[in-house]
């Protein structure tokens, strides 16, 4: 297999994490390149659920793994992701896990302005997770940023957090007219994990360089879907990241010729999780269906996720801004029982029909989709793992969405263990 990036090509959800588990047993490294804690992946390993939310998901696959330059770290997250993954047996040493010295921390003070600015917002909130992840990245652009190789000088660490929360607190009291944060309680906090963070602590660039150069393969894993994303996304309603490929070279400190193959996730129908403009949403029946039967709740925070029909206006917007050379759908045993499922293949706004995304957030939320039709195949597809063997109109469904994007599907999962998968173009070799 050839360094291959993952995107999300719709608004995160689409079943990376078991794409990744499936793809790392291929790749000698696994890189996370951009987001925080909110986002998380699922794998189901024989039968056992196991979800990550930083750690790249290869590490299920026991491959050498490592947290880039481009994500923020909360550390206490990250130390409770570790024992959580030892106690399932899974080394995550130090040999087996490195951080970016670059990588931005997601200190205390982040989650309590987070949270504060979602609440003083009210009706008219983001949907943010409430995890810092903005204001992290907020300190990253205004130079104000703590990051890991900070903590290898704690001295200077420490005269850092009391200068950076001058401004914090004075923001907190008088803007939020919530209690301020005691820069000492905070230092303290990280002296107490610090010394367990360091170890895990190098430059990952240099790592991911020399290992290219010696013909180590390379699997870039994302987290949320093309449409969070910071630049391209539906903003406001947005991710705080840049989440399409071209961001899997600098968020890693990977130089983008190396960048081989990029396998867009999409399901095979939409979901979203929070607010934002929706065009092909389902407020009936079928949507409640697809919602149960797909288990559509999200992996970090188990909020119900929207559900709607596969929208082209979207994963073709995602093939374009990617640089897409393969597709893997997800979940398309869920349209299992419909008797027939839509595939939206435009938008129609004030009467004028609209193929590209629109950019304004106001022209999205008054576009209406335009659906075609086709025929369900009501069977049960959950134990299918060849691909000519999938129901006739379960092919014309894939092939449609082939003809409609431009891009080619090369894996079908069809459930959620790694068996439940269908290889239809092999590019492992």
């Amino acid at each position: 297999m050839q360094n291959t990036v993952i995107v999300g090509t719709q608004w995160g959800d689409e079943g990376k994490g078991k794409i990744v588990d499936l793809l790392s047993e291929h790749a000698d490294y696994v890189v996370r390149f951009q987001g925080g804690n909110n986002a998380g992946h699922t794998m189901v390993v024989e039968g056992k659920e196991i979800i990550s939310h930083l750690i790249p998901s290869g590490i299920i696959q026991q491959k050498r793994c490592f947290i880039g330059n481009g994500v923020v770290v909360d550390p206490f997250v990250l130390l409770e992701e570790i024992d959580y993954l030892l106690s399932n047996n899974i080394d995550v040493s130090p040999d087996m896990l490195k951080i970016s010295n670059r990588a931005h921390i997601i200190m205390p003070y982040h989650r309590v302005i987070d949270s504060a600015r979602e609440a003083k917002k009210g009706d008219q909130k983001i949907g943010t997770t409430g995890r810092g992840i903005g204001p992290c990245y907020e300190d990253k652009a205004t130079r104000r940023g703590m990051r890991f190789c900070d903590l290898l000088d704690f001295d200077f660490f420490k005269e850092k957090v009391r200068n950076i929360l001058e401004e914090k607190n004075f923001y907190l009291k008088n803007y939020f007219n919530t209690e301020i944060v005691d820069p000492e309680t905070i230092i303290n906090q990280i002296q107490q994990i610090k010394d367990r963070l360091i170890p895990y602590i190098e430059d990952v660039s240099v790592i991911l360089f020399d290992g290219i150069q010696n013909n180590k393969t390379v699997l870039f894993e994302g987290a949320q879907g093309t449409h969070l994303d910071i630049e391209h996304g539906t903003y406001p309603f947005v991710t705080s990241s840049s989440v399409v490929s071209g961001n899997a070279a600098n968020g890693s400190g990977v130089g983008p010729a190396n960048l081989n193959e990029i396998i867009g996730i999409v399901k095979a129908y939409t979901t979203r999780v929070g607010e934002g403009p929706f065009a092909t949403e389902l407020f009936d029946d079928i949507g409640d269906k697809i919602q149960r039967t797909g288990s559509e709740f999200g992996a970090t925070t188990g909020r119900k996720r929207r559900c709607g029909w596969l929208d082209m206006v979207v994963l073709k917007n995602a093939a374009r801004l990617n640089s897409l050379t393969g597709l893997a759908l997800t979940k398309l045993d869920v349209l299992d029982d419909l008797d027939e499922i839509k595939i939206c293949t435009g938008y129609q706004h004030n009467g004028i029909e609209v193929s590209n995304f629109p950019s304004e957030i106001k022209t999205l939320q008054e576009c209406s989709p335009v659906y075609e039709t086709h025929p369900g195949w009501k069977q049960d597809i959950s134990g299918i793992t060849e691909f000519n063997d999938l129901p006739e109109n379960a092919k014309k469904y894939l092939a449609r969405i082939e003809e409609l994007s431009g891009v080619n599907i090369k894996i079908v999962s069809v459930g959620p263990g790694r068996e439940a998968t269908i290889i239809k173009e092999n590019f492992f070799n």
